[in-house]
């Protein structure tokens, strides 16, 4: 019989278990980890909800949930807030099913407006979806020059431009470093920025999973940052900033081939380069290296909702809010940016 449990901040035995079912099973991602609950409570007050499927002691699936409360979107329990990824992980159909029972009744418990499961696969053909997002994943191949040589050829010569202008990564430790150019990039964008506290908690929770690379000029400048997590044999580039500088030297084409070059060196065989939205340019530019996206399968509950939420740039509803945060001087953004960014998840 499966028994459901709730994994205590605390249990540092329970936290070793579930990271060793997580690192094991198939289903599951980075996102699954333990750490994320230490981090999601610390980074921005999220109540968290990491459930533990056992049957006869033995752990047979898990499902981490964070309730996200907002005045400005309403309240929801995701898998998971800030994720690609989430959702169910399982190695029996029952423990996945007992786990997605106990999320609908805690999610009917809390009142939220829906329940967000954000799965790789579809699980729920009668539960509405989200059909914005994809990813983009790819195998890498056994040496440099044929990873090199695997890229479209126009890609590939801005690859070479970053090259001959003399552009240098190192990997470091620095999260100020990486947050100067994280945050001005989204500024620019005019999204709020994650605060440099939860990127700090990343850092301190997952240690060595997590890297950061950087590019600078030949003058020594910083022209590009990537936060990059590593699992079993893939790495995933998951935040990156540039300078206006960037674009010109071929910065951030030149980031991405020091990152493969540096994975593969890890022994990585996977490089995933992460969620898109249909139709943006983050979208066309993964498509450019030859990467083909896969579509991503985030399923709700509705409660006290008719329609799937859309709290996402593309929404047109948005546009002036984007204008405005662009025009903001960047030091009130940076001050703003966490008050908002939790609430979108």
């Amino acid at each position: 019989m499966i028994q459901i449990e709730l994994l205590a901040a605390d249990d540092q035995r329970a936290a070793a278990q579930w990271d060793e079912f997580v690192l094991a099973c198939p289903e599951a991602t980075f996102f699954h980890r333990a750490g994320w609950q230490r981090v999601l409570r610390e980074a921005f007050g999220h109540q968290t909800h990491f459930l533990l499927a056992r049957r006869a002691g033995a752990v047979e699936g898990v499902l981490p949930l964070a309730h996200v409360r907002s005045w400005l979107f309403g309240s929801s329990l995701t898998s998971l807030p800030f994720a690609v990824y989430g959702g169910v992980a399982a190695t029996s159909a029952e423990a996945a099913q007992a786990l997605e029972a106990h999320a609908d009744q805690l999610g009917r418990k809390l009142g939220v407006q829906h329940l967000e499961l954000r799965h790789t696969t579809r699980r729920h053909p009668d539960w509405p979806e989200q059909d914005l997002y994809v990813t983009f994943r790819k195998e890498l191949l056994e040496d440099e020059e044929a990873n090199m040589l695997a890229i479209p050829r126009k890609q590939r010569a801005m690859v070479r431009k970053g090259i001959k202008n003399g552009l240098t990564s190192r990997v470091h430790r620095d999260v100020g470093r990486f947050f100067a150019l994280y945050a001005d990039n989204v500024h620019r964008h005019g999204t709020p920025a994650m605060p440099r506290r939860y990127f700090q908690l990343l850092q301190d929770e997952f240690g060595d999973a997590l890297e950061l690379m950087a590019v600078d000029g030949p003058d020594g400048q910083p022209l590009s940052a990537v936060l990059s997590f590593y699992f079993r044999d893939e790495i995933l580039p998951y935040y990156a900033g540039d300078a206006v500088a960037a674009r010109d030297l071929a910065a951030n084409d030149f980031k991405y081939w020091e990152l493969m070059r540096h994975a593969l060196a890890r022994g990585c065989k996977v490089f995933d380069y992460g969620r898109s939205k249909q139709g943006t340019g983050s979208y066309a530019f993964k498509k450019n290296w030859g990467f083909e996206p896969t579509p991503l399968h985030y399923e709700y509950r509705l409660y006290k909702r008719e329609t799937v939420p859309q709290n996402n740039p593309s929404n047109a509803k948005y546009k002036l809010f984007i204008e405005a945060w662009r025009r903001m001087p960047i030091a009130l953004a940076n001050r703003l940016g966490p008050l908002v960014v939790r609430s979108l998840g």
